[in-house]
C-alpha cells in the first residue's frame, strides 16, 4: 500500500501540472551560463507594431507598476544577451522586446519589426525558466530567419528543428513548457514502462525503511540506493536510448546557502542526476535570485526531486528537535545546524558507496547525459564558497544528519507537489 501511494504521489504532481498547462505556443529548459562579454548596447523596446493584442484581464494588467515593467524588459534583454553568448556566439543582432497580453500565444519572433514578443501573461504567472524557454524558442526562429536565411519553410520546418536539435532547445510549436515537470527529451516527461516498475521497487524498500528497527531501517535503505545504483548500471551497460530532462527544485532565492548547496552535491554524486544553480528573476518584486536545476531521466528525476524535498523537511524538524533538547530560544544557528545536517547525511551515503564498490556495483558518469547538460549549459562556472562556521551547532547537526534514513514519504502533504512528498523548504 505505502510504495504504491508514493507512486501515486509521484505521478499526482506530474498529472496535476500537465492539467494545469493551457494549450499554447513553444518549449522547456532554463538558460544558465557565464554572463556575456560586453556587447553593442541592444535597441530600446518599443510598442509593437503589430495588430492590437487581446484586451488582458484587468487584475493581470494591474499587477506590474510602469518601474516593474520596465525593469522586466530589461531583465529579458539581460537574458536575451546570455542566451545569444552561450548558445548563439552572439550571431543574433539583438531585436526589441516587447510584452503582449495575449494569453493564448506563449511568444512570437516578428520579423519585419524585428521584435520578439512575449506573453505578459506567461511571465507574470510561470517560473522564470518558462519564460527563459520560449524566449530561447523565439531566438531559434530568429536564427533561422537572419542568419540561416531560410525564409521558405514552414515556422516549424526541418531547418528550424535542427537548430533546436543542436542546440537544446524544444522545438514543439503548442504546449506549455514547464521548468518543474522534468519534460523527458520526448516532450511528456512521464514515467512508465521499466522506470515505474523501478520506482515501485524502490518504494517498497522505503517503506521498509520506516521500520522501528534501527539495523532494518538502514538495511532497507541501503537496499534501495544499491538498486537505483544496479538499475542505472544496467541500463548504461545495455547502451539503451535513455530521455533525458530537467527539474527546478525548491523556490527561487536570493541567497544559496551551505546546506542548499550541499543537497545539489548529494543529488549530483549519489542520485544520477547533474545539479546546478540557475539564475531566475522574480518579475513582480523586481528582484534575481537562483534555483536549483537537476537533468537526467525522468525516474530519477522523481527519484532525486523527493530526496531534495525529503532532505529539508527532515532537516527542518531536527533543527525543532535540536531547540527543544538544548534550550534554544532563537533560530541564529538554524542555517549552521542544517548545513552540518546535510554533511552528515553526505558522509553517511559516501560510507555506503564504498559498501556498493565492494559488491562490485561502481558508477561511472552517464556519458549522454553530460551530453545533454552540457548542451543546456556549455558554459558552466564553478564558485567556491566559504562554508558555516564549525560551532557546537554543526557538530550537533552533523552528528544528526548521519543518523538519517531515507524512507518512505512523510503523510499529510498534499498538492499539486502529489499528495504524500513532504513540503518544500520555504523562504
Amino acid at each position: 500500500m505505502a510504495e504504491q501511494l508514493f507512486l501515486n504521489g509521484l505521478r499526482g504532481a506530474q498529472q496535476a501540472r500537465e492539467a494545469a498547462a493551457p494549450p499554447a505556443e513553444p518549449s522547456s529548459s532554463p538558460a544558465a551560463g557565464a554572463p556575456p562579454p560586453a556587447a553593442d548596447a541592444p535597441p530600446e523596446p518599443r510598442p509593437s507594431p503589430g495588430a492590437p493584442a487581446p484586451e488582458p484581464p484587468r487584475q493581470t494588467a494591474a499587477r506590474l507598476s510602469a518601474e516593474l515593467e520596465a525593469a522586466l524588459v530589461r531583465e529579458l534583454m539581460a537574458a536575451y544577451q546570455s542566451l545569444n553568448y552561450t548558445h548563439f556566439r552572439r550571431k543574433l543582432r539583438p531585436p526589441s522586446i516587447e510584452l503582449s497580453d495575449a494569453a493564448s500565444r506563449l511568444g512570437r519572433w516578428m520579423s519585419e519589426a524585428r521584435a520578439i514578443e512575449i506573453s505578459r501573461p506567461l511571465v507574470l504567472t510561470q517560473p522564470w525558466g518558462v519564460v527563459i524557454e520560449v524566449l530561447k524558442h523565439e531566438m531559434a526562429h530568429q536564427y533561422v530567419h537572419e542568419v540561416l536565411g531560410v525564409t521558405d519553410e514552414a515556422a516549424h520546418g526541418p531547418a528550424f528543428r535542427e537548430v533546436c536539435e543542436r542546440l537544446g532547445i524544444d522545438a514543439t510549436a503548442s504546449g506549455m513548457p514547464s521548468a518543474d515537470a522534468g519534460a523527458a527529451a520526448r516532450g511528456d516527461g512521464s514515467v512508465d514502462g521499466a522506470d515505474a516498475r523501478i520506482l515501485d521497487r524502490i518504494a517498497r524498500l522505503l517503506a521498509l525503511a520506516d521500520s522501528p528497527n534501527a539495523n532494518e531501517a538502514q538495511a532497507a535503505m541501503g537496499a534501495a540506493q544499491r538498486l537505483m545504483l544496479k538499475y542505472n548500471l544496467d541500463v548504461a551497460k545495455a547502451r539503451a536510448a535513455r530521455q533525458y530532462g530537467f527539474r527546478h527544485l525548491g523556490a527561487p532565492s536570493g541567497r544559496v546557502g551551505e546546506s542548499e548547496r550541499i543537497v545539489g552535491g548529494i543529488l549530483g554524486k549519489h542520485f544520477f542526476v547533474e545539479a546546478i544553480w540557475v539564475p531566475v528573476y522574480a518579475p513582480l518584486e523586481g528582484k534575481r535570485g537562483s534555483v536549483l536545476e537537476i537533468c537526467g531521466t525522468p525516474a530519477n528525476l522523481e527519484m532525486a526531486a523527493y530526496v531534495h524535498a525529503f532532505l529539508h523537511h527532515t532537516a527542518e524538524q531536527l533543527w525543532k528537535e535540536h531547540k527543544r533538547t538544548h534550550g534554544v530560544k532563537g533560530n541564529k544557528d538554524r542555517r549552521t545546524y542544517q548545513a552540518g545536517v546535510m554533511l552528515g547525511f553526505l558522509e553517511k551515503l559516501n560510507a555506503e558507496r564504498k559498501v556498493s564498490a565492494e559488491q562490485g556495483l561502481v558508477w561511472v558518469r552517464d556519458a549522454d547525459l553530460d551530453g545533454y547538460y552540457r548542451t543546456r549549459h556549455p558554459h558552466v562556472q564553478h564558485l567556491r564558497h566559504a562554508g558555516n562556521q564549525r560551532t557546537a551547532a554543526h557538530a550537533h547537526g552533523r552528528e544528526a544528519g548521519r543518523k538519517i534514513v531515507l524512507h518512505r514519504p512523510m503523510q499529510g502533504a498534499t498538492g499539486a507537489r502529489g499528495m504524500l512528498l513532504p513540503p518544500g523548504k520555504k523562504g
